[in-house]
This record gives C-alpha cells, sequence and structure tokens, in this order.
C-alpha cells in the first residue's frame, strides 16, 4: 500500500483504461481524485479514452464529481445507472461526443461481483420491454452513435437481458480512514455502496485500487468487523482535506446519517397540489402492514413525513443505497438516509429488490402514455437516467406512480375542500407514445403487478394495458379538466370516486 497525493493518483491513470469511479448520488465520492484527473487532463491531454463504469453517478450538478471528467477526449465511454447528478457528463453522451450507455442500476450494481468473480456476465429480467431492451434502444444514451452492448437471449423459453462485466484496470473508492495495511473503515461514510466488490474487481483483473479517506492510523487500530475493505485490495490511499471529502454534497458532516436515533418527521412545507398527492399516497400505506417500501426522488420523497404527520408509521423505507430505515435525505445530500435501522451493500439491497422483497414503491413520472408505459429517465433534451427505477418498478409487489397531472408552472389551490387549476401546465404528461419506456406497460399486465398513478386531481389504474380514470378531486371537471388535458387514450368507467375529504383538508399538523 502506498500513501500518494491526489496527484500522482491521477498520474497512475492510464489511456483507455476502464475505470470504477466510487459514490452514490450527492454521497461517497472521492472528489479530490477525480478532480485531479480532471486537472491532469487540462494540463496534459491524458488520461484519454478512458471507459467509465458507475452504478449512481456522483456530483452535485455543478460540475463535481464525475463532471470533472466531462472533457471532450477524456472519457470514451461511459456505462451508468443514474446521470442526473453529473449532468455536464450526461450532455457528451446524448450529443454522441462521448459512447453513453444508460442500463439499471441494480444490474450495474451486481456487475461490480460478477466482473470480482470474472463472470462475462449479468442475466437480468430488468430493462425487459423498455428502452434498455435491444428490441428498442438497447440502452444506449443516444442510439445514433452508440452500438447497443446488451443483448436479448432465451433460457427454456423464458427471456432474459444479458449485460456483459468488463476487466477493471482502477477502482477510485472512498472510506473514512485507513490503517498502515491499508485496511478501510466507513464509520462517517453514509453507506458502504460497492466498495468491496468495485475494489475486488479491480484486483482480480490485475488493476489498482485507489482508496480516498482522511486519515491513516496505526495497524491493529480496528476491530476486524469494522474494515469494509481489506487492505489487500488496496494499492494506494490518498488522504485528503475535509473540503474534498464531504460526507454529502450539502453537508460536511452530519452525525443523523451515521447514527442511531429517532428522525425528525416533521412535516414538509408543500404546495397545495404536492400534498394532495402525497396524501392520497398515504392512504395506500394505510392499507398494508408493516410493508417494506421505496420512495422515489422528487414527490414520492415527501411521503415518509407527510404519513408520519398523519399518523402512519407502520412501515420500513429503505434506499438504494443500502440502508433500512430512517428517513431518506434530498436534495444534495441524496443517497444519505437520516437514523438508519441498518445498512448493507448496495448490491445485496438490489438482490432483495430484484426478488420482490419490496411491498410498495412510490416512484415519480414524466410521461404516461394510452398503454401504460412510464417514462421516468428521458424528457425534453435531459437524461438523468433509470438509475434504480428499472429495478424498483420491476420487482414491487404494488407500484404507485406519483406526480403532477401537467408539468411547465401548473397552478393549482385548494379551497373549501375542492381543487382549482387556475393555470394549466405548459407540458402534458399523459402523452399518446412516450419519447423512451422506462417502464413496460406490458411486462406489468404480463405479471399482473398492480400499478397506480396518482395526481393532484385524479387517479388511474393500470388495467391490463390500459389506463382507467378511478378518482378525481373535488372542484375537478372530467371534460376541462382531464380529458381535454390528455393525448392518451383513458377509459372512463361508470363509478368514478371522488378523493377522500382528507386529503383536501390542510390540518394543522402539515
Amino acid at each position: 500500500m502506498h500513501v500518494i497525493t491526489a496527484d500522482e493518483a491521477a498520474n497512475l491513470i492510464r489511456d483507455d483504461w476502464t475505470i470504477i469511479p466510487g459514490g452514490f448520488g450527492c454521497c461517497g465520492h472521492p472528489e479530490a481524485i477525480t478532480a485531479a484527473i480532471g486537472r491532469r487532463f487540462r494540463r496534459t491531454g491524458s488520461p484519454s479514452r478512458i471507459n467509465l463504469l458507475f452504478a449512481a453517478g456522483s456530483g452535485d450538478r455543478n460540475g463535481k464529481g464525475l463532471d470533472h471528467l466531462a472533457q471532450p477526449g477524456l472519457v470514451r465511454r461511459a456505462i451508468g445507472g443514474f446521470w442526473g447528478f453529473a449532468p455536464k457528463l450526461g450532455e457528451l453522451a446524448l450529443s454522441g461526443a462521448i459512447e453513453g450507455h444508460n442500463w439499471p442500476q441494480g444490474v450495474i450494481s451486481q456487475l461490480f461481483r460478477a466482473s470480482a468473480a470474472q463472470l462475462p456476465w449479468v442475466i437480468s429480467k430488468v430493462g425487459l420491454g423498455t428502452f434498455i431492451d435491444p428490441r428498442h434502444e438497447g440502452g444506449c444514451m443516444n442510439p445514433s452513435f452508440s452500438k447497443s452492448l446488451v443483448r436479448r437471449v432465451e433460457f427454456d423459453g423464458d427471456a432474459f437481458l444479458q449485460f456483459p462485466t468488463s476487466r477493471i484496470d482502477c477502482a477510485i473508492i472512498r472510506g473514512t480512514r485507513c490503517d498502515e495495511l491499508g485496511n478501510v473503515t466507513m464509520e462517517n461514510e453514509v453507506s458502504f455502496q460497492d466498495g468491496l466488490a468495485q475494489a475486488q474487481a479491480a484486483r482480480t483483473s490485475g488493476g489498482i485500487v485507489i482508496a480516498q479517506v482522511t486519515e491513516i492510523v496505526a495497524a491493529g487500530t480496528f476491530r476486524p468487523q469494522d474494515v469494509k475493505i481489506p487492505g489487500v485490495l488496496v494499492t494506494h490511499v490518498v488522504v485528503a482535506q475535509m473540503s474534498e471529502h464531504p460526507q454529502t454534497y450539502a453537508e460536511n458532516f452530519n452525525p443523523a446519517y451515521v447514527s442511531a436515533g429517532t428522525p425528525d418527521l416533521r412535516a414538509p412545507d408543500l404546495n397545495d397540489a404536492r400534498y394532495i398527492i402525497t396524501s392520497r399516497a398515504v392512504e395506500e400505506l394505510r392499507k398494508l402492514r408493516n410493508p417494506v417500501v421505496n420512495l422515489g426522488i422528487g414527490i414520492p420523497a415527501d411521503i415518509g413525513t407527510v404519513a408520519h404527520a398523519q399518523g402512519v408509521t407502520d412501515y420500513v423505507l429503505t434506499v438504494e443505497s443500502g440502508q433500512f430505515g430512517g428517513i431518506p435525505a434530498k436534495g444534495l445530500s441524496f443517497g444519505a438516509s437520516a437514523f438508519p435501522m441498518a445498512t448493507i451493500e448496495q448490491s445485496a439491497l438490489f438482490d432483495f429488490y430484484d426478488g420482490g422483497g419490496l411491498d410498495i414503491a412510490f416512484l415519480g413520472f414524466a410521461q404516461v402514455d394510452s398503454c401504460g408505459d412510464v417514462n421516468a429517465s428521458h424528457f425534453k433534451g435531459r437524461a438523468p437516467g433509470i438509475g434504480g427505477f428499472a429495478n424498483i418498478s420491476r420487482a414491487a409487489k404494488r407500484v404507485v406512480f406519483c406526480g403532477t397531472f401537467s408539468a411547465g408552472a401548473c397552478e393549482a389551490r385548494l379551497g373549501n375542500g375542492q381543487l382549482q387549476i387556475d393555470r394549466e401546465g405548459s407540458i402534458p404528461k399523459f402523452v399518446r407514445k412516450v419519447e423512451r419506456i422506462s417502464y413496460s406497460g406490458e411486462q406489468a399486465a404480463a405479471t399482473g403487478q398492480k400499478v397506480m398513478i396518482i395526481t393532484e386531481r385524479a387517479v388511474f389504474e393500470l388495467s391490463g394495458q390500459y389506463l382507467k380514470l378511478t378518482e378525481i378531486a373535488p372542484g375537478i371537471d372530467i371534460n376541462r379538466d382531464i380529458i381535454a388535458q390528455v393525448g392518451a387514450s383513458i377509459v372512463l368507467p361508470d363509478d368514478i370516486r371522488q378523493f377522500d375529504s382528507v386529503h383536501m383538508q390542510r390540518s394543522t399538523s402539515t
């Protein structure tokens, strides 16, 4: 194990290498090292044509994280799950300046383990019928510039997708401390992510592992149970200053993310539309007994605190980075959870997800079409990517998509238990055909999965491959506020209900 500077670490990277940059969303990224790689390239033009493999790409949406590497010529190919926090890298992929592939986050997490075991591929049902399927775009960020690496295969007459593994030349990971033998701990990191599998993948490929930490201590300091990455896997260590080692991109250190305790569940300050959606979603939690739950980014992220304000606490939240319990963080702390009850490896949690361990998932959406297909990954020239959405939505026993009925400055307000649409959004979300299929209505119909879509003015169910309107908010005119605003075909049954009054009245606690 060699102790080096971040700039010396950057000098180790060779042209055409395949690199795993650690981190999850806004947390746990080895900022000092990727910043140094970016500086070296601007100065020397090297390393060039590197290949990236990441599950939930890290960044702050403003140049940090993976966007240090978003320079023409530095990256040749990037395979990633979630790209939303590294928009500059995503722009290069969309424009064809780099070869970009968007695969399910959970599949990439499992690819790290498969690469460590020197297996040639991962076989999964995740992504079937979506844009990841070679029958569609094959997971290419820009199909005009990239050729799909995903294959559709059959075993005993059953369809799967086959994702190839890679030889890993370098894993750049992060921990809190290491000892003189290179053993790495993560006591102040919000999650373990896939650091162990990433390090193993690099070492079994004959590559190097660079660990960024804040301190080196004497050998024998750590209990063996506290070591998350054994020193035998670590070839180089960089000691970083806290300015380049924040716990999240929003907070240098928040003890709640790594401590036992009781979460602060004060209800968030929500606008009327957001309140109606989250309050109606809580009703679905009431129907289940001690469910295991996942909340997506955006409006679904507020469901937990609204549920608590309404006295619904009988559930366990999970966060894709590997946490059970607690309250998921939002914004530039996405990936952390306040006072979690347990933290496991990200890949292990996705095994649980893929096996159907989630009782219910509340997820956001950008578009829904007549066939019940949902787009949550590509829209209006932006591509945050599929992330864990593909794994979670495919295998959860129930899926509830939550979002406003339209986008683009829609204005809605509550008054006397009625919903008034003051200004219709400029961007319809219920369309004839989604831009890209992130969730397949056809696959949902084939498996009999229960699917609901909750908006501020209406609730829909996916019945077969059709959208059925089941509820409307008081004050909403079906013809003016719903039918006239949708491009999708919807079924109108005779027994359309109105929202319960509890969802249309602000309580003093919220």
